[in-house]
């Protein structure tokens, strides 16, 4: 049983990996389609838990607004439409108002507060992929550079916390929220994430050595923080994991939990790089 049970693990992780390589790896096209999958699924997970805790979102049409926002953003970042085309996204909050008086309850600010907090919390910061995908930084063309060594970064950390931690872990980080995590493992992450960041420059030259290193150092911290917030949610709704797309290793959601964090701050980073240092 055990090793069915590690066998199913390692089969699902093998899956996801080639699927999140895959849209980055091929092309723009394949891209779009699997992060706007991953948006839509991540987004009804969210809802989900949010009806664990007793709320209600209004979670069809909030996806339907996250759906519209994603492609909103990977058209923008491509440069196929204006930035001013983000105004559909306002109509498309006003409408949330309007349906909310037809229906027959009591917790209606509520109900649009987690309708909001579901686009908010996964559709804006999955979207800001594109824009690193798409930045200036990279001369308006699609390259998997940043992407990949984002999702590289977040996986050897991953690992090396969970290596380190179970290893040598005593020191709780944050037991309250998640008292799996410890300061050993996350300091031994760390570590690990800034000797990919090292290898990760001696391949693509896109950014100088230290760049790399304080790439490396935005993901890991912000990445740690994504992880803890939805393990705050999930400990909230009195659940173990957000899905049951991945088998042994839970939904789309826990796998996304810290990008959902780490990516909108590289994009920041690289923009800061692309102002102060690229002409």
């Amino acid at each position: 049983m055990v090793k069915k049970n590690l066998l199913k693990r390692a089969l699902s992780a093998l899956v996801f990996v080639v699927v999140i390589l895959g849209g980055i790896l091929i092309n723009e096209y394949l891209y779009v389609v699997v992060y706007t999958l991953i948006t839509i699924i991540a987004l009804a997970e969210s809802y989900h838990l949010f009806e664990k805790t007793g709320n209600r979102p209004q979670k069809y049409y909030g996806i339907f607004v996250g759906l519209t926002i994603y492609l909103l953003t990977f058209f923008v970042a491509r440069g196929n439409i204006p930035p001013s085309s983000y105004f559909i996204a306002i109509f498309l909050i006003l409408f949330l108002f309007i349906f909310e008086i037809y229906q027959d309850r009591e917790d209606h600010f509520i109900s649009i507060a987690f309708t909001v907090f579901g686009i908010v919390y996964v559709v804006i910061p999955i979207s800001t992929l594109n824009f690193i995908a798409f930045s200036g930084i990279n001369k308006g063309l699609f390259t998997y550079e940043y992407l990949l060594s984002l999702f590289i970064i977040l996986w050897v950390n991953d690992s090396g916390a969970y290596i380190i931690g179970s290893l040598f872990g005593k020191t709780k980080l944050f037991e309250r929220i998640s008292p799996n995590k410890s300061w050993e493992g996350t300091i031994g992450g760390a570590v690990f994430a800034f000797i990919a960041a090292y290898v990760i420059s001696l391949f693509f030259n896109g950014l100088s050595l230290f760049q790399w290193l304080i790439f490396a150092g935005i993901t890991v911290l912000f990445g740690t923080y994504g992880d803890l917030v939805e393990s705050w949610l999930k400990r909230r709704a009195g659940i173990k994991d957000s899905g049951t797309i991945m088998p042994g290793h839970g939904g789309l959601l826990d796998r996304f939990d810290s990008t959902l964090f780490a990516a909108p701050m590289i994009f920041l980073f690289l923009k800061i790089i692309e102002y102060f240092f690229i002409s």
